[in-house]
């Protein structure tokens, strides 16, 4: 075989394709190179061009570069060298990791329509969206598990669904990352039927694959060379003889040493074009239908409910047993005590909150890299979370009070102070539950989160002052306590308990020196103590949504999104 790869500008091998596309190129891709973290090269010169219609497959042996090309080519990753250009303005992509990206525990019909109102155009009437939904249901023959979860599909459906996440806009070019993977040959063959039908339709179709019978219903196959280069691109039968081989895959040795009848009428665009996309839903709308979605995963996640609702019941039932009654009496206060309820309230507080938060966004980040390609915004979607477990938070802190107080572990004060209580305790979970939203949004995966919590509540633990007074800390500890959101909350709290005065006025012994150990530590207006929870809940929350934005950062979302001829969303050039 000599150096270069060998390109062939043929037909489509006889294929059946809506007359008007053929012949035309809607991709062009020009000495692509692309580099790993540390420079290792994994793609090296590529250059292809794939027509209107075309089914096309991206075939090599394992860590020859296959979804490196396909997500330069779909502005997943756009290329360190070279550049792709797209011809021809308007239309949609789609786009299928390997994974299923979908929601398991929601009903596929479900899990459709809130697609659906995430991905089509803002103003489409709700019958509309429930015909596009009903159109790619069966479709993809599926109608019949349309009431089943996800996540008691099976794997070809499974894979189904998560293609008709994308059909809901029929997107213009499609790209698929080894969509046979882990299937059957009877339902990898089914799947290839589908996308056969799907680009006779008019879509583009490109796809990475290692299944040797996906090619042959393709128009044509690009073949990397292990190390990154392109070997060859045509249709499957010269690549036999290109290879000397008999069989699709003897071209690895080489190289070593269901659609329905109808899914033309269903999916076929006037002129063969993708439907020019309208305005994109807004952030308010956006915000309502991830916050819907996020109450429908809640309630189908028993596990997670049980775990929400038992651990608030757990640490109230310890408080019980640890606290005798009556810390607070004004007659013979304990100081000890009542300083070791306070933190303890405020620590349940900023628990709760991080906990709730810390594996949020963690266990879907490839859903949320999925739907950022669809013009989903970040703002909307970390907002939409704090708004699902923010009434959680506030029952749970609500409870704790009036459990704490119903026992005798509070005084009997009036409804302003618990108002005030009440408002401190929400503010430090509001501001635990945003750090733990910025650490899930960090980590890669839910692990990760698990091991971060420990050294997320240490700090909260020895630097909030309850076990050693501010005042008294090491210089260095001072000014750490200020980074410790905790530490506000504790202060807040008594404050509005008015502990430097109960302490003084007691018959305790130990009122007086311990009161002067801690200074002016519940002497500032609580109001300020508000302000600076707040802060922290704005800071990470910005932080969260800082993070996401680079992590499932869109390629381009500069003016070369406005370029005509450069599909939405890719950050390549037209």
């Amino acid at each position: 075989m000599d150096s270069g790869p060998r390109r062939r500008s043929c037909s489509s091998g006889g294929r059946s394709r809506p007359p008007e596309t053929r012949g035309r190129h809607v991709i062009e891709v020009r000495e692509v190179g692309q580099r790993v973290d540390g420079g290792r090269r994994t793609l090296r010169d590529v250059s292809l061009t794939i027509g209107a219609g075309e089914l096309v497959a991206i075939m090599g042996a394992s860590g020859a570069g296959k979804t490196t090309l396909l997500d330069a080519i779909a502005g997943v990753r756009p290329p360190a060298e070279g550049e792709v250009r797209y011809a021809g303005g308007g239309g949609s992509l789609g786009y299928v990791p390997q994974d299923d990206i979908v929601h398991k525990e929601l009903p596929l019909r479900r899990t459709l329509r809130y697609a659906a109102g995430l991905r089509l155009p803002a103003g489409t009437p709700p019958e509309d969206a429930e015909k596009a939904v009903d159109d790619v249901l069966d479709a993809l023959a599926l109608t019949a598990r349309a009431g089943q979860r996800v996540g008691r599909l099976s794997g070809g459906e499974r894979k189904r669904a998560s293609i008709a996440v994308e059909l809901l806009t029929r997107p213009r070019v499609f790209f698929l990352d080894e969509p046979t993977s882990g299937l059957d040959p009877a339902t990898a063959a089914d799947l290839m039927r589908l996308l056969r039908g799907l680009a006779d339709a008019g879509t583009t179709v490109v796809m990475t694959t290692h299944h040797p019978p996906d090619v042959a219903v393709c128009d044509r196959v690009a073949v990397l060379a292990p190390d990154g280069r392109l070997a060859f691109y045509g249709p499957p039968e010269e690549a036999l003889q290109e290879f000397g081989a008999t069989a699709v895959d003897e071209i690895y040795l080489r190289l070593a040493g269901g659609a329905q009848a109808d899914w033309e009428n269903r999916f076929r665009r006037p002129g063969g074009e993708g439907t020019a996309p309208g305005p994109g839903v807004g952030a308010l709308r956006q915000w309502a239908l991830l916050t819907r979605r996020n109450l429908d995963l809640l309630a189908g996640n028993r596990l997670t409910l049980a775990v929400l609702a038992g651990s608030p019941l757990m640490v109230l039932a310890m408080f019980a047993v640890l606290f005798r009654p009556g810390a607070f009496a004004p007659e013979s206060p304990s100081p000890s005590a009542t300083v070791m309820i306070l933190f303890w309230i405020a620590f349940g507080g900023f628990f709760f909150g991080l906990t709730y938060g810390l594996l949020q966004i963690c266990t879907e980040l490839p859903v949320l890299r999925r739907e950022r390609l669809t013009g989903l915004r970040i703002g909307p979607y970390v907002l939409a979370k704090a708004a699902v477990l923010l009434p959680l938070l506030a029952v749970v802190d609500a409870l704790m009070l009036g459990v704490l107080r119903g026992l005798d572990r509070l005084p009997p004060m009036g409804w302003r102070t618990y108002g005030e209580l009440f408002a401190t305790l929400l503010l430090c979970s509001v501001a635990a539950l945003a750090l733990g939203l910025l650490v899930s949004a960090a980590v890669t995966d839910p692990a990760q989160a698990t091991m971060a919590l420990p050294m997320l509540c240490f700090p909260q633990v020895l630097f909030v002052g309850a076990i050693l007074p501010v005042p008294v800390m090491a210089a260095p500890g001072r000014w750490l306590s200020c980074a410790m959101s905790n530490r506000w909350a504790f202060e807040g709290l008594g404050h509005s308990l008015g502990v430097d005065r109960l302490w003084a006025s007691g018959r305790s012994p130990l009122g007086p020196p311990l009161l002067a150990s801690y200074g002016a530590t519940f002497s500032r207006s609580v109001a300020a103590d508000w302000a600076i929870l707040a802060g922290f809940a704005a800071l990470f929350l910005a932080g969260t949504a800082a993070v996401l934005a680079r992590r499932t950062r869109r390629p381009a979302e500069d003016a070369s999104r406005e370029t005509a001829g450069t599909p939405p969303n890719t950050g390549i050039s037209s």
